[in-house]
């Protein structure tokens, strides 16, 4: 019986679909929802940025996490019962993959951007996600609503 689900959640347009399936699966199997922002240092920036001691760019990008999931929350799904959101940093799908370990989820919840081309010959999160988890994933569509 699947009593966590654990849902990724990305900051593109499809969050709030992606969230709104994993609650109404949730909420048929009577399953505790615990939410997961993952976030990491922009490629962009040097190495050392990302590592000095007095840093403040990882405590930012977490704040900037946590208010977007809790303006998702209240959009998405008012008066919904959710675990408290997590927020990780790192590589994507390994830290979603930890989370579920952490949370001993039996589902993962994530979106697929649609990718095409290089994107897909490449690889993205949900496809890494999808080769290494031992648990059950659902890719929820753009577009494609559940419940």
């Amino acid at each position: 019986m699947t009593s966590r689900i654990l849902v990724a959640i990305d900051a593109s347009p499809r969050a709030a679909s992606v969230l709104r399936a994993a609650l109404a699966i949730g909420g048929k199997l009577g399953a505790r929802v615990h939410p997961l922002r993952v976030i990491s240092v922009p490629p962009e920036f040097p190495p050392a940025a990302a590592g000095a001691p007095a840093d403040p760019l990882p405590a930012v990008l977490e704040t900037q996490a946590r208010e977007e999931l809790a303006r998702l929350f209240a959009f998405a799904a008012p008066g919904a019962e959710l675990e408290r959101p997590l927020v990780r940093s790192g590589v994507p799908w390994q830290a979603i993959l930890r989370a579920a370990d952490e949370t001993d989820a039996q589902l993962i919840v994530i979106g697929s951007h649609g990718y095409h081309g290089w994107d897909r010959v490449l690889g993205t999160t949900t496809l890494d996600v999808l080769k290494e988890s031992s648990r059950n994933v659902l890719v929820v569509q753009q577009g494609q609503p559940i419940g």
